[in-house]
């Protein structure tokens, strides 16, 4: 038995005449009639008596329609849920994150935007150091990640796309010798402890990447932070001077101070992360929508 036998079974039952079904399902009177002789040989009996005026139902043809019309209708579901999935209408993204691309802003917007398009489709946000994001995209945990680029050199397979500048600031406690500055240059750390986020193995950070002459120059003056709030928490001990990306700012800490970081490298971009052959529509469709920088 083949779905169409019962859809052209349910056609004629509803319309009780060969020639409109014929007509609702755009096929010829001929096929109609084949394909419902097809379906009688199949269950060994007739479905309907044929009059000049009309088609009415045989005990066996009332039997048969309402489990015809679920089958067909469960059909058409099914359908409808894999085109769906297909274009992005349902489904999950799950997101990873770095606590940057929330300051900035980029996250939440994209997240907006996308919500507003794809309604019914879930998302999951789970806050993650860049190379946990990109082992989680790799494996299947993630759809995909914002992180900050601090050196990612293991990004094979994946999909990488640039989102977002990342302007660098520092953070230091409010009673530093630096902190009546308008403006803090890199000549003026140069006798300072220097705090920069660890993006998951000691030798890949901030200063290193961005600034390799004072990261060679005395490893014992740089502390290392697993987080955005460890960096800051580090600073706000007076363990030295923190560099930050510039949204950082908007936390608001007792005691401590943000100043513009004049004299080094631009801060790293934030990009956004995903397997390059994705299957899910609905991670796609999110990709879609994400903008370059």
């Amino acid at each position: 038995m083949e779905l169409r036998h019962l859809r052209y079974f349910v056609a004629v039952a509803e319309e009780r005449h060969f020639g409109r079904a014929a007509a609702s399902l755009h096929v010829t009177q001929s096929t109609l009639s084949s394909q419902v002789q097809a379906l009688e040989r199949e269950v060994g009996g007739r479905l309907f008596t044929r009059t000049s005026r009309r088609v009415e139902l045989t005990e066996a043809g009332g039997l048969l329609l309402p489990e015809a019309r679920r089958a067909v209708a469960q059909a058409d579901r099914a359908l409808l849920v894999a085109r769906e999935s297909v274009h992005g209408k349902t489904g999950e993204v799950r997101i990873g994150f770095s606590g940057v691309a929330v300051l900035q802003g980029v996250l939440s917007e994209d997240l907006r935007d996308f919500s507003r398009a794809h309604a019914r489709v879930g998302l999951t946000l789970t806050e993650l150091p860049p190379v946990a994001q990109i082992q989680a995209v790799r494996d299947g945990v993630l759809d995909l990640g914002y992180c900050p680029d601090l050196g990612l050199d293991d990004t094979g397979g994946l999909r990488v796309t640039q989102r977002a500048p990342t302007p660098l600031s520092v953070a230091l406690r409010s009673d530093h010798e630096l902190a009546s500055a308008a403006v803090v240059t890199t000549a003026a750390l140069a006798d300072h402890d220097l705090i920069v986020f660890a993006s998951g193995e000691e030798d890949q950070t901030v200063l290193s990447r961005l600034w390799p002459a004072a990261a060679e120059e005395d490893r014992s003056r740089v502390r290392l932070g697993g987080s955005t709030l460890g960096v800051l928490a580090l600073a706000l001990a007076g363990v030295g001077v923190a560099f930050v990306p510039t949204a950082t700012g908007r936390i608001a800490l007792p005691g401590l101070t943000y100043r513009p970081l004049h004299g080094a490298p631009p801060g790293p971009d934030l990009l956004v992360i995903s397997r390059q052959d994705e299957t899910s529509g609905a991670v796609r469709a999110y990709l879609t929508g994400v903008p370059a920088p």
